[in-house]
């Protein structure tokens, strides 16, 4: 039997459908996506014009800021329009290219997030050898290995929506497109495809944050030779990358592991690795971090003081003499 796709839109159910939480969430997430902007921009900005740019670790991060402001665009500032909005309509064509780009650009972050813990590896447990394998020339190849296994990953999601037939209801429960709420929509056999899913997005995470677990135990037992100052630092960097990792992959996990279904938890997890990890990651990176800081201070207090000369220099500022 032949299925046909016959359906042009789709309906977002959204977080709720009572107006008056629907303003209060349009006002929340209008915050964090004003957080997340400025608190991403000012990482990458602050990093690009210092000399941090040449240290790996930073390197990686102001690519992981990118990405997640990325990433969180794919989802929030449709999320923002909806929540005033009776009927919370996406295109098929929106639909199909909202689920690639959120997988794509969150997969690269996954994989940049592999590249950050194997720098602390290497920093850490091969301190001689560092300046080696972790040249320039290495980490542009990180970052493009990235890029192709966020799109290799997000393009096998994508196929598997794609091709699905939608004949019936066109109702999402979520509020934005993902694979496992269009395999419910799908007028076919979908248990097939939902395993290809698991292996996709579940065991893939899976694999990745375990790898990520036993990279950091391996650097947590190494410290424990260290002096207690040098021990102190390490401990600093690592806590803030096992917290991003931990805030990430855990909810990401709990939808992605579990066989294709849909439970009611799934939006407030979304909302986890959609909006607040991006939210977070700022300012995980640079409270407990000095050098981020300082390099914050130093970029912003020039770039303040440039325009403070300028303003002086404007002929409006200088007073005629009799």
């Amino acid at each position: 039997m032949e299925y046909k796709n016959n359906i042009t839109e789709f309906i977002l159910l959204g977080l709720s459908q009572k107006k008056e939480i629907g303003i209060l969430c349009f006002l929340l997430f209008l915050l964090c996506y004003i957080a997340i902007l400025s608190g991403n921009l000012l990482i990458m900005i602050s990093i690009s014009c210092s000399q941090l740019i040449n240290q790996p670790m930073y390197f990686f991060l102001s690519y992981l800021s990118l990405s997640d402001l990325c990433y969180t665009s794919t989802v929030t500032p449709k999320l923002i329009m909806d929540s005033l909005l009776t009927k919370k309509s996406i295109s098929y064509t929106g639909c199909m290219t909202q689920l690639f780009s959120m997988h794509f650009f969150g997969g690269i972050e996954v994989f940049i997030l592999t590249g950050m813990a194997y720098d602390r590896y290497v920093a850490i447990c091969k301190p001689l050898h560092y300046i080696v394998i972790m040249s320039r020339q290495k980490c542009d190849a990180m970052i493009a290995a990235s890029c192709a296994g966020g799109f290799l990953h997000s393009f096998g999601q994508f196929l598997l929506a794609v091709f699905l037939p939608y004949c019936g209801p066109n109702e999402i429960d979520h509020y934005f497109c993902d694979v496992y709420p269009l395999l419910k929509l799908a007028c076919t056999d979908t248990r097939k495809i939902g395993f290809l899913v698991i292996a996709n997005s579940g065991l893939m995470g899976t694999v990745i944050f375990v790898v990520l677990l036993i990279s950091y135990a391996v650097i947590l037992s190494t410290v424990r030779s260290y002096s207690i100052e040098n021990r102190r630092k390490a401990l600093s960097t690592c806590s803030s990358h096992i917290t991003v990792v931990v805030l990430f992959f855990a909810p990401l996990l709990f939808i992605y592991i579990r066989p294709a279904t849909t439970l009611p938890e799934d939006k407030v997890f979304a909302l986890f690795y959609t909006i607040i990890a991006p939210m977070l990651n700022p300012l995980i990176y640079t409270l407990r971090n000095m050098e981020m800081k300082n390099a914050i201070k130093k970029v912003w207090g020039s770039i303040l003081r440039s325009k403070g000369n300028r303003l002086r220099d404007f002929p409006a500022f200088h007073h005629p003499t009799s």
